[in-house]
């Protein structure tokens, strides 16, 4: 190939990586000429390649005469100063419209070191502005943004974590980049992980979500309620949309949910107790009662419930006996009647004997363990245990024991005071019934 054919392929290349340019660039000599011309420079102005190369300067054409000397000097001064010179011009597009632009521009040195012209970027002002504030913006939320932000990359791994975001994982933003979510939360990475692939596959849910999540930390599991939105990112550059991920914004609502479900709970057993006596008064029998009240209290509350009471009979050692078991015929359990339970000494109902109170237990880990169970005389599938007194007239009856499976919470101290109302109730039918400690 020749020199020339060279030079002409070397220019065509140039030429196609400036029309190929989003932003809009033209070229000066060292005597202000104009050299080269993109085709953003023409979306911007209307004044085509043809018209503006050998042009010298703007002046007469795409600037007004009066700002015409200004506008040259400053962008031709870039030749005689290190680095980039930033300044704002108003120019005239082809049909007599202004534009106001905001420019980049720099020395270009000739072969000898020499200034040789000078080349200028520019964009409309708006458009910069914009891209600015999307900067400005995302940098605000990686760094003050008061909720959570983690973007997320096809893979649903952490790939930008703010500082937010770090406090509600109890960890460096570091140290949670490119780990699994299943790493990161004990419970509820399943369902952020369905959400998220979900806003991959078909776009952001149209209103938040409220996700109940287990956060692993160096305090230990805490349990939090995070109300998320999410955003596809598709990337700019592609021609169809390419995704790049998702970004999670997140609050922590635990407060205000909590509070919440408290409040409902509390009417919910509220209500419960109001009808529990209002069907334990059309009952002629106490006892009959006694069992009513049992049965509305298990609802929303626990699996069982077993109520024991004290042998009569003067002797050392307590011994009690299995008066009833809501629902009844529970397998493995004693049948009611006169031979008393062999409860090992510390079994939880004889604690509560002793503490005229609530006494709490759960089985390993919380799942269900048949010996654990067994041992204490309770079906095969109870994890949770809630056993208080029965007391009337200031006197121990028996005690009420609730019991709840693995798939339950373990009994917390608003479930012990629940209970204890619910143990007063039934005690006064017990003693109403005769069922008291010398006739047990």
């Amino acid at each position: 190939m020749t020199a020339s054919g060279r030079s002409e392929t070397a220019d065509d290349l140039l030429a196609a990586l400036l029309d190929g340019m989003d932003a809009a660039l033209c070229a000066f000599d060292a005597d202000g000429v104009i050299t080269h011309w993109n085709r953003e420079a023409e979306r911007i102005l209307g004044w085509s390649a043809i018209e503006a190369v050998g042009r010298k300067g703007f002046a007469g054409w795409a600037v007004r005469a009066a700002d015409a000397q200004d506008v040259q000097d400053r962008l031709m001064a870039a030749q005689d100063v290190p680095g980039r010179q930033v300044h704002e011009f108003a120019l005239l597009t082809k049909d007599g419209g202004r534009v106001l632009v905001r420019t980049q521009s720099a020395g270009v040195p000739g072969a000898d070191g020499k200034p040789a012209g000078v080349y200028c970027a520019f964009s409309e002002v708006h458009a910069q502005i914009d891209l600015e504030r999307s900067i400005a913006l995302s940098e605000a939320l990686m760094e003050d943004a008061s909720w959570g932000v983690v973007l997320v990359d096809v893979d649903l791994r952490p790939a930008v974590v703010n500082v937010h975001a770090a406090r509600a994982f109890g960890s460096g933003r570091t140290v949670l980049l490119g780990r699994p979510l299943g790493d990161l939360l004990a419970q509820g990475a399943e369902e952020l992980e369905g959400a998220l692939q979900h806003v991959l596959a078909e776009g952001a849910p149209p209103a938040p979500l409220e996700l109940w999540v287990s956060v692993r930390g160096s305090e230990g599991v805490r349990r939090r309620c995070w109300r998320c939105g999410f955003l596809r990112l598709a990337s700019p550059l592609a021609e169809e949309p390419v995704p790049l991920g998702v970004a999670l914004l997140f609050q922590d609502v635990t407060e205000a949910r909590q509070a919440q479900l408290d409040t409902a709970q509390l009417r919910f057993r509220s209500h419960q107790l109001y009808r529990a006596g209002r069907a334990a008064a059309e009952c002629e029998d106490p006892a009959e009662a006694a069992a009513v009240r049992l049965e509305f209290a298990l609802a929303g509350f626990a699996e069982h419930a077993l109520v024991d009471v004290l042998d009569g009979s003067p002797r050392e050692r307590v011994r009690l006996l299995r008066w009833a078991a809501s629902p009844p015929g529970l397998p493995g359990l004693p049948e009611p009647g006169a031979i008393p339970l062999r409860y090992e000494a510390g079994h939880p109902a004889l604690q509560a004997l002793d503490r005229a109170g609530s006494v709490r237990a759960s089985a390993p880990r919380g799942q269900a363990d048949a010996a654990w169970a067994g041992a204490r005389r309770w079906p095969e599938d109870a994890a949770h245990a809630l056993c208080t007194v029965l007391r009337s007239r200031g006197r121990n009856l028996g005690t009420l024991t609730f019991l709840r499976g693995p798939s339950r919470p373990a009994f917390e101290r608003a479930d012990a005071a629940y209970a204890e109302e619910v143990a007063a109730r039934v005690a006064a039918d017990l003693d109403l019934a005769g069922r008291n400690p010398r006739q047990a």
